[in-house]
């Protein structure tokens, strides 16, 4: 009874004792805070990278593709037919995407993945990421009515704008930038658009090579004539121009929106240059040796948003068969691809399906990997890091358990008399011993209690402190631009958050031994003679 009486006085009292429970409880709450915080980074990018690979790739080690397409797909159902969940055949390569806005160019360097909506949707969960797709619908081709409306409305602008210019240029002097500022309405019907030098009327988008808009009177360069229409792109062929492009795309969210803060109210914002039903310019290389380079245009179906910023600016998917058709890779009715993606029944299966392909496909041809494998680096760095961090963050533990061992060889040097008079009145070493012990069991057990609580509530209410903290200092703490996701994501995991707990009250106990066995080994007398 004595023991516990002894050990609550002790915790209540001794003020030196808080040191040890505050070092405690921040030890355990930041390895809460940062094992959650990377946890829930590594599952959501993983969770992101496998929507977008797939469980299993087949790729083949020429960037031309192999065209027997129907022998490849045979193979893979012999060898592990009755995993498959899913499969598709993507062509990948690198290219150069080009979007006009306004009077300007603006190009990035882009992934450019050819694949076929339905059956890329069996593999990962494609619906979910583009933005104007309802997640139950199967992604495809054709533009939703609203992109439709908006095509149709900027190119009946755009063919006002061609007729206004034409028939009343601004006076402007050589050298002097070009106002687009709309002329003053004229009570004059405007006359059919005539290009210079014809005598017949020409649609503004007709796509035969003319002189550019010329006026005698004011030879100015017509900003939307053959150079800079508001389509942007040449066709070879005459065609509406409402309608989409053969050439279609998902294109990534990051590629075509700018963030941007608003002075006014000094809100951070996104801006886009590209919606769907607009035009964009692809430039890419053909198959072959050597490969030439070759240039299309395509109109933009919807935009691609896995919320993982470094596939959001990157990443453009194209319609398989017109990539395959721009890059040469039809010969003879057969279409070459570069990779085969599998989804599995049993993704845990993974390793062994590798192993079947590897035996049933040529090795000079083809690699087969699961998406860990291909995602392999970025994967090892995140664990890594984790790791680095979990022992870092364990020795701010360590040093509360040091903390723990000097208060306590102070208390015995402090308590020598009293240790004296328990043992005079019969305490045996053994009670003296577990006073200590428990002592630093109570340390343990308050300052891992508190450091759980503390961490748990900083895990939920995080992006809450993050954007506190950015308000307070005024720098963004988590810049969505520069780290994959665009807020803090976290998992707790109960089984981390136990064994954190275990392991401070096991520090403390460990802290008390020496100090414990020291003051037990005190004779009453020799603790007595001096007083």
């Amino acid at each position: 009874m004595y023991k516990s009486l002894l050990c609550l006085r002790y915790l209540r009292t001794r003020y030196i004792a808080l040191a040890s429970i505050i070092s405690m409880t921040l030890g355990v709450a930041t390895m809460i805070v940062v094992n959650s915080v990377m946890d829930g980074f590594s599952t959501d990018m993983r969770t992101r990278l496998r929507g977008i690979l797939a469980d299993v790739i087949v790729e083949t080690n020429s960037l031309d593709g192999e065209p027997d397409t129907k022998d490849i797909k045979n193979s893979i159902q012999r060898a592990i037919g009755d995993d498959i969940a899913g499969m598709t055949a993507t062509v990948e390569i690198y290219a150069m995407l080009s979007v006009q806005y306004g009077s300007q160019w603006q190009s990035k360097p882009v992934t450019l993945i050819g694949i076929d909506p339905e059956t890329k949707a069996t593999v990962g969960p494609l619906a979910q990421y583009l933005e104007h797709t309802k997640d139950n619908d199967i992604p495809n081709w054709e533009l939703s009515p609203e992109a439709m409306a908006y095509r149709k409305e900027w190119t009946t602008r755009a063919q006002w704008m061609v007729e206004r210019w034409n028939h009343n240029p601004p006076p402007i002097e050589q050298n002097e930038q070009v106002s687009f500022e709309e002329p003053v309405e004229s009570s004059e019907p405007l006359p059919a658009p005539k290009f210079a030098n014809e005598s017949e009327t020409a649609s503004p988008f007709d796509q035969t090579p003319k002189p550019k808009g010329t006026n005698k009177a004011n030879p100015t360069v017509n900003p939307f004539g053959e150079d800079l229409k508001v389509s942007a792109f040449e066709e070879k062929e005459e065609r509406d121009p409402s309608s989409p492009l053969k050439g279609r795309v998902y294109i990534g969210y990051g590629l075509v929106s700018f963030p941007y803060e608003d002075p006014e109210t000094g809100k951070t914002e996104t801006f886009q240059i590209v919606k769907p039903g607009d035009d964009v310019k692809i430039s890419t290389v053909t198959a072959g040796q050597p490969p030439e380079p070759t240039h299309f245009n395509a109109t933009v179906v919807d935009l691609f948003k896995s919320n993982m910023s470094e596939h959001d600016s990157s990443l453009v998917f194209c319609n398989l068969e017109y990539l395959q058709e721009m890059r040469g890779m039809i010969v003879n009715g057969e279409k070459s691809i570069t990779s085969i993606q599998i989804k599995l029944k049993r993704p845990e299966d993974a390793a062994m399906v590798v192993s079947k392909l590897e035996e049933a496909l040529p090795a000079s041809k083809y690699r087969v990997r699961t998406w860990e494998d291909k995602q392999g680096p970025l994967l090892a760095a995140v664990e890594v890091e984790s790791a680095i961090l979990n022992v870092l963050l364990f020795l701010i533990i360590a040093v509360a358990g040091f903390g723990i061992l000097a208060i306590f060889f102070m208390i015995t040097i402090e308590k020598t008399r009293d240790i004296g008079v328990l043992k005079a009145l019969g305490a045996s070493s053994n009670g003296i011993m577990s006073i200590f012990l428990s002592y630093g069991l109570a340390l343990g057990l308050v300052g891992s209690g508190v450091g759980v609580i503390v961490g748990l509530l900083f895990v939920r209410y995080i992006n809450e402190i993050e954007k506190a903290i950015t308000w307070i200092t005024g720098r963004k703490v988590f810049d969505q631009r520069i780290y994959y996701f665009p807020e803090i994501s976290t998992h707790v995991n109960p089984m981390m958050v136990f064994w954190v707990a275990i392991g401070a009250m096991v520090i403390a106990v460990l802290a008390s031994i020496l100090p414990a066995r020291k003051a037990a080994r005190f004779h009453p007398v020799e603790s007595l003679r001096y007083e």
